[in-house]
């Protein structure tokens, strides 16, 4: 799919309908959009409409003239997946000779070097392995929080929460409770793509389901455990399952407030399965508008650098984010369907600077770290 199907919703040249002003006058004065006022600015408004209105409620709940980013690394424990999802070009099948465990003093050479970058955690994913036992999970935490009781370890997904689960016979909280215990600190939002089964079971058929996925999240803030939120658009679905996706994390939300924030960013074709092209830099810019008005309930929105480049991130900034993601010391997943993207932290501190924002480094939870790093 291109920007939006043949029987695209969207008026990019229109003038402004009846219904997108009163949309625009509810979004201007602070008020919850409904599922009818999020489809006219969505679908209708123009793409100034839109940055105007996101940036001014980026400045209701963030009036500080602040950026923020995290200090982390991306690291990939195994590339070994039974799930085989048609978007992804990273994952290995068991019987393939490229699939991979790594080891735990690669992995220690990894977070030396990222404590040493400045540095704050790491989030550490996987594919769906079909041999590891939950106590190699288990064990690793351990030993991570052991060796490093500073490192924050943002880690897992619910995907593979749920994956377990069934695996290993146990409730979603039993597993939760038992890699917190053993270290986990919190959820990164990793495997939601599209909150609607039906596109779900056309790319991903063999991960949870919508529902499943939104359940492990909120088992985990009954936890007392943050996460993150995301959605990965621009492959299979159409622009209304966007939109159904904004409202059921939002809904989420509303019930459990344990999301610090939300991470859209376009699919990536490249050695995929899914035969489309990318999303151009205006489809990610309204989506995320339309993401800070529709997610009242969530502080904050990240941009995407590491997918759309350096220079459209720093436009998000004026669509909604307030947040510039990761320095992403390593990233593997993207890097496989071919956009890799690098900044350093004095590159990262250029682009918020040019922008007119002071940066800081943050924790997950987005308190800032003290002293902040050098560049």
């Amino acid at each position: 799919m291109n920007f939006a199907p043949a029987h695209s919703p969207f008026e990019e040249n229109a003038p402004e309908f009846a219904d997108v002003r009163e949309a625009a006058a509810l979004a201007a004065a602070g008020q919850r959009l409904d599922r009818a006022a999020a489809e006219a600015l969505y679908y209708k408004a123009s793409l100034h409409t839109l940055a105007a209105l996101a940036h001014a409620m980026r400045l209701r709940l963030h009036p500080e003239p602040v950026v923020t980013y995290v200090g982390d690394r991306n690291i990939n424990y195994s590339n070994v997946c039974v799930c085989g999802c048609r978007f992804c070009a990273f994952f290995r099948p068991p019987e393939s000779g490229e699939g991979y465990v790594i080891s735990r003093e690669e992995l220690a050479e990894k977070v030396e070097e990222t404590l040493r970058l400045g540095g704050t955690q790491i989030l550490l994913q996987g594919g769906h392995h079909p041999d590891l036992p939950l106590e190699w999970y288990e064990d690793l935490l351990r030993w991570l929080r052991e060796t490093w009781p500073e490192l924050h370890i943002h880690a897992f997904s619910p995907p593979e929460i749920f994956f377990w689960s069934e695996k290993f016979g146990l409730t979603v909280p039993e597993v939760l409770r038992r890699l917190k215990a053993a270290g986990l600190h919190s959820l990164p939002g990793g495997g939601a793509e599209i909150l609607h089964n039906e596109v779900r079971a056309r790319v991903s058929p063999n991960k949870c389901t919508a529902d499943q996925w939104l359940m492990v999240m909120e088992e985990a803030h009954k936890l007392g455990m943050r996460t993150t939120a995301t959605m990965m658009f621009g492959h299979e679905e159409e622009p209304s399952h966007r939109l159904d996706h904004l409202f059921a994390v939002r809904a989420s939300q509303d019930r459990t407030h344990g999301f610090t924030a939300f991470i859209p960013w376009t699919f990536q074709p490249a050695h995929t399965r899914i035969h489309c092209a990318s999303l151009p830099a205006p489809a990610y810019l309204r989506l995320l508008a339309v993401s800070r008005l529709v997610l009242d309930n969530v502080p904050n929105i990240q941009s995407s650098w590491v997918t759309m480049g350096p220079q459209v991130a720093q436009l998000a900034l004026f669509y909604g984010a307030n947040d510039f993601g990761s320095l992403m010391i390593e990233e593997n997943v993207v890097a496989a369907a071919g956009v890799s993207y690098r900044l350093s932290r004095g590159e990262i501190h250029k682009i918020i600077r040019a922008a007119g924002f002071t940066p800081v480094q943050r924790t997950m939870n987005y308190t800032p770290v003290r002293p902040q790093p050098e560049v």
